[in-house]
């Protein structure tokens, strides 16, 4: 098999993300390292990589109820004007142009670099022909916005009767999984419960991820400290009924400035780069955990039912002797040392090419199961492909199990890339804490001056 290239998606996010940054620089190699293993193996065709199951752009995306808070939330504090639609997820997106433009779902399906490529499959998978009604949930805005300068802010919709349906919770299940910041304004919880429950679910799962600020809206009136430590407890008691414990508070007010906030995007690079490295390190595992485990159970069960079917085809031919037997007296061949070991070869060349038929026939059966099995995961490689890449000859015929690429050498490069996925980690642990360093030198440096002047 002739090598993989490397993806023109790999190479425009080296361009785009990891030219300035050399722990995704040297991310993307073991991206690129983990491409070609799937590759041998079948998982993913040559344009393909393993790298799109991340978004590299730093994410934040927000969730709200009814009320205008959230988008008037998002106007004011990123200083534009945009008008998105209630009912669609809408990406916004810099731009350096004065004016805004608004583009259609199809943008952000048909470009690898946007959080929502080629969701329209996901969507089609989750409720059918709804896939090609893209421009009816996404759109994108691009805006003229310094604080949107490289990263990506997703409003979700409003969560309404008339537009719930498996797309749209599809979607905001994505949108909260691939997020490094989520505001969830708290009149989200105003919703109906049953409407609710799903995205309740969502939140509950991630949680522990350290991504989540509740913000309680209340910028029409003042409020001192201490009541809004109040509102904090408040909202803390009522979110444990759902079964949220963890996450962050914020209560706007006349009087407040969403310091959270700003020192949460402040870090939403390191808050990215903690992502695709962890999407890394599951997408190695997931080789061995998963994939094989689901390939070679596959297999397994095929290679039964195949067997199962050349022995009652067996069976068919033993009775046609016995038969033989009975009418003719063939055991006394049978029994010949030239002419019964010749008719035991004719029946294994007439066996042989049976049992390959029906290797076949049942294998279209275990490859359907498979693309139904890889939905139901939710993975991206083809499980069915690295089957039937493991249907040789001589694995036909032999009792092998196992799929093909399931061996030393490939179980070493996976350990190996797990191990260099760990070592970036801790770069990038290393990295944030000198700049964490650096930050509180400048504090201290800053107040030495002040001080003097004073």
């Amino acid at each position: 098999m002739a090598d993989k290239t490397v993806s023109k998606h790999l190479n425009n996010i080296e361009k785009q993300f990891a030219a300035t940054d050399p722990v995704l620089q040297k991310a993307v190699k073991v991206f690129q390292e983990l491409d070609e293993v799937e590759y041998a193996m079948g998982l993913i065709e040559n344009e393909e990589t393993t790298a799109r199951k991340v978004s590299w752009w730093p994410l934040i995306s927000t969730l709200g109820g009814y009320s205008s808070s959230k988008s008037d939330f998002i106007n004011s504090y990123f200083g534009i004007s945009a008008h998105s639609s209630r009912h669609k997820f809408t990406v916004l997106q810099y731009t350096p142009q004065a004016s805004s433009a608004t583009l259609p779902g199809n943008a952000l399906d048909a470009d690898h670099r946007l959080p929502f490529y080629q969701i329209s499959r996901d969507i089609e998978n989750a409720s059918a022909g709804e896939g090609s009604k893209l421009n009816s949930y996404l759109e994108l805005i691009t805006v003229n916005s310094n604080k949107l300068k490289n990263k990506l802010v997703i409003d979700a919709p409003v969560i309404s009767p008339g537009s719930e349906n498996a797309a749209t919770a599809l979607l905001r299940k994505h949108v909260i999984t691939i997020s490094d910041l989520v505001l969830v304004f708290t009149d989200l919880f105003e919703v109906e419960p049953a409407l609710l429950a799903d995205t309740v679910s969502n939140i509950v799962a991630h949680q522990d991820s350290n991504k989540f600020i509740f913000v309680v809206d209340h910028s029409e009136i003042s409020i001192d400290s201490f009541k809004a430590q109040e509102i904090v407890a408040s909202w803390q008691r009522r979110l444990a009924e759902f079964g949220i414990y963890s996450g962050q508070f914020l209560v706007l007010s006349q009087n407040s400035e969403p310091v959270l906030i700003d020192q949460r995007i402040s870090n939403l690079n390191n808050d990215r780069s903690y992502r695709i490295l962890g999407t890394l390190e599951k997408a190695i595992r997931d080789i061995d955990d998963v994939i094989f485990n689901e390939v070679e159970n596959s297999i397994t069960t095929w290679k039964e039912r195949c067997n199962a079917s050349t022995l009652i085809i067996l069976g068919f031919f033993i009775m046609l002797l016995l038969f033989a037997e009975i009418a003719m007296g063939i055991l006394d061949l049978l029994l010949d040392p030239i002419i019964g070991p010749a008719i035991i070869l004719v029946m294994v060349a007439i066996l042989t090419p049976i049992h390959i038929v029906v290797s076949r026939v049942h294998a279209k059966f275990i490859v359907n199961q498979l693309h139904k099995r890889q939905k139901q995961l939710n993975l991206a490689e083809d499980l069915a492909g690295l089957f039937e890449k493991s249907l040789s000859f001589w694995r036909v015929l032999l009792p092998i199990n196992s799929p093909v690429g399931k061996n030393k050498k490939n179980r070493k490069k996976l350990v190996a890339m797990i191990e260099q996925s760990k070592d970036l980690v801790q770069a990038l642990n290393d990295q944030y804490s000198h700049s964490l360093q650096q930050d509180l030198y400048r504090s201290a440096t800053d107040n030495f001056y002040i001080g003097e002047d004073a």
